[in-house]
């Protein structure tokens, strides 16, 4: 039996690098890569946002129709003290 030296190649095998991948680039090409992904996050997230604003129109979100928003009444015991400390008339 003949024993494979570890240093010995097989037949049909090419060497690979132990960085194979990601190692091969260029940094312009994996920066480039980069801008490319934040692009494409960056028009997928103004799409949704496009979506989320037609469906905030379409919902509704106009002020035709609307009631006016009423001031708070006060309270009978809570005018008494108004007016008896004299500040219904600083207001007006």
């Amino acid at each position: 039996m003949e024993e494979i030296k570890k240093d010995e190649k097989k037949e049909g095998e090419e060497p690979t690098p132990a960085d194979a991948g990601e190692g091969d680039k260029s940094e312009l090409v994996k920066q480039t890569d980069a801008a490319n992904a934040a692009a494409e996050r960056l028009e997928k997230a103004k799409k949704e946002l496009d979506a989320a604003e037609a469906l905030r129109r379409l919902g509704g979100g106009s002020e035709a129709g609307q009631e006016p928003v009423k001031p708070k009444e006060d309270e009978p015991v809570d005018y008494a003290k108004k007016a008896l400390s004299g500040e219904l008339n600083k207001e007006k």
